[in-house]
């Protein structure tokens, strides 16, 4: 087995390369679609390291190799991140950002670049350290997560750019080891109406009258759903409203809701699609649901179109995987690791939720700071991440 203090020397000692190359990977915005610049910048990070293989597959996805083993695993980060919101609202270059107390401060820090940072220098200390096995490690930088969580995995998994054992999800964790988390899916709701004139309003029928009984009965909805001990409770909510109506001084013809439904254990797109008609049922009125679906071209301009359902997954703690994490975890840091889950989703819902690959969490960085103004990640961190994945792969192979 590696040695764990060798390691965590390692990484320390590779503590400022990795906060430069955070800082460089932050500076370059990326939402999603628009992930070109910084793709190109991790290749040639992962080059300088001396990756086995890099290569961009068509999506535009970033993968490098470390190892030809038999036991592939792959660690993933995605690298786009949702826009700045209101500038004002940042007391610093969202995108230069600033280093303050060890803990640096950007737009994409926590969700999800620094876990990039760390895995990258996770395989360098590989490769310093001659911890290579009978492993192929994948390290991965995936795109249009923030759109459409998973659908990069989605591309990679079905089209055959890689097929791992088992994946290690590098969202942030808090640097515990999650292993799952509720999925979700995308809502649409349709109320049509009868347009008159503004100031015989009887003479039609109001769109957003009906919607505003359809929207009560969300609100009650959410209050029924059901509770998983582990996962937590279902929910559901209107996080969008719009109607159409000929003019200002007409009634509206059309009212649509948008709704983000979390699934906890046990709940399906089918269950849950019923519960919304059954809403609009006691609200009263007629309305149209739909699923919706994601139809975005990445970056290379690939299209590849999905509904918008990302399931539920969660991964036994008994699993090889869990367990060579926390042995992993236990050997470099002396103590007992935090096993738990998050509370956003992750592109974990393709690897495992769609895909059955056994996957787990461990990440550096808070979630409660993502698509904050506070988007943060602690230096520390970088360098416990780095330790941790590069001592992963040999428990997982010892473990199995």
């Amino acid at each position: 087995m590696p040695n764990p203090h060798e390691i965590l020397k390692r990484a320390e000692f590779y503590r400022s390369d990795m906060m430069q190359f955070l800082r460089d990977i932050c500076a370059i915005p990326s939402e999603s679609g628009k992930e070109r610049e910084v793709v190109q910048r991790i290749k040639s990070e992962m080059e300088k390291v001396g990756f086995d293989e890099v290569k961009i597959d068509g999506m535009g996805n970033i993968l490098g190799r470390v190892g030809s083993g038999k036991h592939v695993i792959a660690m993933d980060a995605h690298i786009d991140t949702v826009g700045v919101g209101d500038r004002a609202a940042w007391k610093w270059d969202p995108h230069e950002g600033k280093l303050e107390k060890g803990i640096f401060f950007a737009r994409g820090a926590s969700d999800q670049k620094g876990g990039m940072a760390s895995m990258v220098y996770g395989a360098r200390i590989i490769k310093d350290l001659g911890l290579t096995g009978d492993y192929s490690l994948w390290i991965t930088g995936t795109v249009q997560e923030e759109d459409c969580d998973g659908l990069c995995w989605q591309y990679i998994l079905k089209e055959g750019v890689l097929r791992p054992e088992v994946v290690v999800i590098t969202e942030a964790t808090n640097l515990a080891i999650y292993r799952g988390h509720r999925g979700r899916m995308e809502i649409g709701v349709t109320t049509r109406g009868i347009s008159c004139h503004g100031s015989a309003p009887e003479r039609g029928k109001n769109a957003v009258y009906m919607m505003s009984q359809v929207v009560r009965e969300i609100e009650n909805l959410n209050g029924r759903l059901a509770t998983d001990e582990f996962l937590g409770k279902g929910t559901v909510t209107v996080t969008y409203i719009e109607c159409s109506t000929p003019s200002l001084c007409a009634v509206p013809d059309r009212a649509y809701i948008h709704l983000d439904r979390r699934l906890t254990r046990g709940e399906t797109k089918e269950s849950a699609v019923a519960e919304v008609h059954d809403a609009i049922q006691r609200a009263g009125v007629e309305a149209e649901v739909e699923v919706l679906r994601y139809c975005v071209p990445s970056y290379t301009n690939l299209i590849y179109e999905t509904e918008k359902y990302y399931p539920t997954w969660m991964l036994d703690p008994d699993h090889p995987a869990c367990r060579a994490a926390s042995e992993n975890y236990r050997s470099l840091f002396a103590e007992e690791p935090h096993v738990g889950k998050w509370v956003f989703s992750t592109n974990g819902i393709a690897t495992m939720g769609m895909m059955g690959i056994p996957t787990i969490g461990f990440g550096p960085g808070d979630e409660i700071h993502a698509h904050s103004v506070l988007d943060q990640m602690p230096v520390d961190h970088l360098v416990r991440a780095a330790a941790f994945y590069a001592g992963f792969p040999a428990a997982y192979c010892a473990t199995t």
